[in-house]
């Protein structure tokens, strides 16, 4: 590749190899896309990224991605402050809310439980989810974790961890594959999984 193009380009192709799924295929095409796109098309998209490191961080509440303290769905005052909904990322959290169908807050975790990998539950959220929940105003927890070995792993590991509170916890199931990654299943089997969440223990 180093004798047929220019430095840039290349330079730029291996850095779109390291997003998650593009391949070298992708990357070529995504970076000679970007050669031929007007400069402001190109400025744009390098300014959002810029932004993006820049002005992003975690909800102090949640820790969705956010750009104040608060993100604007803690800060939203018609949501329902009895339950909270556990993802394990905030691109979870962003497909449930394309249902419309959800209306309570959320915890995104930043990630599950997998010894295989070396994540145990110090590595996820959960004790912040139970200073949550320690103030009283929630009545259920909706766990959508992944329907994997890790997300299962992790639902199991927080039901027995909130069981001595005494709220409600549900989990997600009807509708969605086993193995399935939540920010891949369309809305509308979504919100039938959410619809027909089931209790735990």
């Amino acid at each position: 590749m180093a004798a047929r193009y220019a430095p840039t380009l290349i330079r730029l192709i291996d850095a779109l190899m390291r997003l998650p799924g593009v391949g070298a295929k992708t990357a070529q095409r995504l970076a000679f896309y970007l050669l031929k796109a007007p400069r402001e098309e190109a400025t744009a998209l390098a300014e959002a990224i810029v932004d993006l490191k820049e002005k992003t961080r975690l909800c102090e509440v949640c820790f969705n991605v956010a750009e104040e303290a608060r993100c604007p769905i803690c800060q939203d005052p018609g949501r329902n402050r009895s339950v909270i909904c556990v993802v394990e990322e905030a691109n979870d959290l962003m497909a449930i809310e394309r249902t419309g169908e959800f209306k309570g807050l959320y915890h995104v975790l930043q990630g599950s439980l997998s010894p295989l990998e070396g994540r145990g539950p110090d590595d996820i959220l959960a004790k912040e989810l139970l200073r949550r929940l320690k103030e009283g105003e929630v009545q259920e927890v909706i766990l959508a974790t992944n329907l994997n070995v890790e997300g299962e792993a992790t639902a199991l590991y927080l039901q027995r961890l909130l069981w001595p509170l005494g709220v409600r916890v549900t989990r997600i199931a009807h509708g969605l594959p086993v193995g399935g990654d939540l920010e891949y299943a369309d809305e509308v089997t979504l919100a039938r999984a959410l619809a027909g969440r089931r209790e735990m223990g």
